[in-house]
């Protein structure tokens, strides 16, 4: 038996420092698996807005120790209050403890940011060439770097470049299934940001620090945008766009493939007169809010079938792009940073066979929970910003005749699936939910027993 002290590591790669491939880090880092992060970005920009997360990702946090600072700049949701235009209430759906939790996307991105030493990210990698030899893995850089490593992960969102390696040489290989090739579908366009600290007085909902105030307006034929405030006086916002169709969404797109803060303002212009739920006019919002922390996002989706090939493996919106509803796309990407972490901290040596027994057991742990997840982004987003007669059929039918009992069962469905890095000391159980079990790792049990071994010599 090749014990752990005499196991050669790999040494791992990781493409794209958002949030999945911080989280890949943070656990590669307790697992003392050696890795790199590779950010295209020259600087570190924390872009965004409110996110939501549940219970599903708060043993993992436990595990690395941030789960109470996670609490002290988020806010738990009671509920989302749905309006139309008018600022008439279309719904009021009430959440059960811990099935959101929000907060602002750059305080967790900080957050995560700190679990990775900083000689360990390097920023201004944009990866230009993959290729593999002599059982190694090569990234170029369009700074005329290259690094080597055994595993290469792409954790580098909806346009990844290490897919798009792994699609060529799959398609030369012939063996690229061919849904694979299509494009990813565009939802909607979408724009969001965060204010500068709000007067209380202004707006009363600030006042209330038990819980977020989440208010969504689904105003007309294809427009939408939400409010979120948190702990800290500072109002979170979004603004839609809904496609009519795919190909309406391809060609916005297009049009506007250079998107900085100048072009902001022709979107923008669209809901500056939109009345904000909180009060006033929704262009409050956005004239609070720094021009160049306001970011545009386009809402696309797809989940892709294939995951890995040779030493190359995905993580993320790399492989599954999903709505931002119900907080499944972050959720997910720390469920495959976790699960990948678990097998890689399995592998028992760097050759090819190792590594392909290795995505495989990642692929077939995730896959089923991933598209799960990504058709419930679907119907969330039907629900709570969808504008066409089916969205609205599909919101009638859940709000009004759909029985609150069944809609409990999903959501301890989906809360049942806790993962956590089998490495490290298991988080312990909170509430009285089932949780799924997890493959247990071979490497900790030997690990373990070999430690029992030494203590009774």
């Amino acid at each position: 038996m090749t014990s752990s002290k005499q196991r050669q590591l790999p040494m791992v790669l990781i493409v794209g420092g958002g949030l999945g491939g911080l989280m890949l880090g943070a656990f590669l880092e307790k697992a003392k698996i050696p890795y790199y992060i590779f950010e295209r970005a020259a600087k570190v920009k924390p872009l965004g807005s409110a996110m939501a997360l549940g219970s599903t990702v708060f043993p993992m946090f436990e595990q690395l120790g941030i789960l109470e600072e996670f609490y002290k700049f988020s806010l738990p949701t009671k509920r989302i209050v749905l309006r139309n235009g008018k600022m008439e209430t279309l719904a009021t759906v009430k959440m059960e403890d811990e099935e959101a939790i929000l907060f602002a996307r750059p305080d967790l991105y900080e957050l995560l940011l700190r679990q990775v030493p900083e000689d360990k990210i390097l920023l201004g990698k944009k990866i230009l060439r993959v290729e593999e030899e002599d059982d190694k893995v090569f990234i170029h850089c369009s700074d005329n770097s290259s690094y080597e490593g055994d595993i290469l992960v792409g954790a580098d969102g909806a346009y990844s470049a290490v897919r798009q390696s792994i699609f060529k040489d799959m398609k030369k290989e012939g063996i690229l299934p061919k849904g694979d090739l299509e494009d990813l579908a565009a939802g909607y366009t979408a724009a969001v940001g965060i204010t500068e600290p709000m007067d209380p007085e202004k707006y009363p909902q600030l006042k209330d620090k038990s819980h977020c105030h989440f208010e969504t307006v689904i105003g007309g034929v294809s427009h939408s945008w939400a409010v979120y405030c948190l702990g800290n006086n500072q109002i979170c916002w979004g603004a839609g766009i809904q496609y009519k169709s795919v190909e309406e969404g391809k060609k916005q797109i297009f049009m506007n493939s250079e998107w900085g803060p100048e072009m902001n303002e022709p979107f923008l212009k669209e809901f500056r007169d939109k009345p904000c739920p909180y009060g006033g006019l929704f262009g409050d919002m956005i004239d609070a809010t720094p021009k160049d922390l306001i970011s545009k996002i386009y809402l696309e989706h797809k989940m892709f079938q294939t995951w890995f090939h040779k030493r190359s493996v995905l993580l993320g919106d790399a492989c599954h792009k999903m709505l931002p509803a119900a907080g499944q796309g972050a959720a997910n990407a720390f469920h495959d940073a976790v699960i990948l972490a678990n097998c890689l901290y399995d592998l028992k040596d760097s050759s090819q066979a190792s590594i392909t027994t290795s995505f495989r057991s990642y692929y077939d742990q995730r896959y089923h929970h991933a598209k799960a997840g990504y058709d419930l982004s679907q119907l969330s987003s039907k629900i709570m910003g969808g504008s066409t007669w089916t969205d609205r059929l599909v919101r009638t039918v859940i709000f009004k005749y759909l029985p609150r009992s069944i809609q409990q069962k999903q959501f301890e469905k989906t809360n049942s699936y806790k993962p956590q890095a089998m490495f490290l000391p298991m988080a312990p159980k909170r509430g009285t939910g089932y949780v799924m079990p997890q493959q247990p790792s071979a490497r900790y049990t030997e690990e373990q027993l070999e430690a029992g071994r030494a203590e009774v010599v």
